[in-house]
């Protein structure tokens, strides 16, 4: 069973997302376990702080090392863990190539930040990769955390049903989106599914989906620069 930690300040904000539909399923079904640990818990200042301002001045609160230090460090003593991710805006774009890598895995975690960001020795000491979801900045990396696991765990062999694969979604493939979908009305408000759909053709209707295919996944590399 693959287990992924998770270090934030404010966990709760993690407790419904990780506990919904498919991953809601992969933990019960126990082919996951997903662990939230509490920053605070590791602040042992009587008024548990975990944040201060940044040496330098500039606006914002940093999140201290200490409490991380020592929440890494317990999880350390516990299991060995095959990636520790960070995410950060200067991290490696992620995609369905990494989130393929992840998925082997056995122990993840996951050093989530939050208000300003987190003091860069924590990166500099723990982190494994540095990853970025997009070119944005989130309020917190709780977001990209919640991201990255359900890319993950999705990817469990047992956690989809066959109805609902991923060895046929867009990018599993390489570089591939997919040809569009289509089901019941074949007319809806006068928008009418392809008639090759329809037609029972399985030839023509593979053809079709081919050059709708490739014909998205141009488009697809123009708008994002990947020509």
């Amino acid at each position: 069973m693959m287990r992924i930690d998770v270090i934030s300040a404010v966990p709760d904000s993690l407790v419904s997302p990780l506990n919904t539909s498919i991953l809601k399923r992969a933990q019960e079904r126990e082919l996951v376990e997903l662990v939230v640990h509490n920053l605070r818990d590791y602040a042992y200042d009587k008024h548990k702080q975990i944040d201060d301002k940044p040496f330098g001045g500039g606006p914002g609160m940093l999140l201290k090392p200490e409490p991380f230090f020592e929440c890494i460090e317990e999880c350390l003593s516990e299991r060995n863990y095959d990636f520790i991710l960070f995410p950060s805006p200067g991290g490696e774009i992620y995609n369905q190539r990494m989130a393929n890598r992840f998925s082997l895995a056995k122990n993840i975690l996951i050093l989530a930040g939050h208000y300003k960001g987190v003091d860069d020795r924590v990166r500099e000491r723990y982190a494994t990769n540095e990853i970025s979801i997009g070119n944005y900045v989130l309020t917190g990396g709780e977001i990209a955390a919640w991201v990255i696991i359900d890319s993950v765990v999705r990817l469990i062999p047992g956690v989809l049903n066959d109805s609902e694969s991923a060895l046929n979604d867009s990018l599993m493939d390489g570089e591939i989106i997919e040809a569009p979908y289509y089901t019941r009305p074949a007319d809806y408000k006068g928008m009418k599914v392809p008639e090759v759909l329809l037609s029972g053709h399985d030839k023509k209707i593979k053809e079709w989906k081919e050059e709708k295919s490739k014909n998205l996944t141009d488009k697809w590399k123009k708008i994002n620069n990947l020509e």
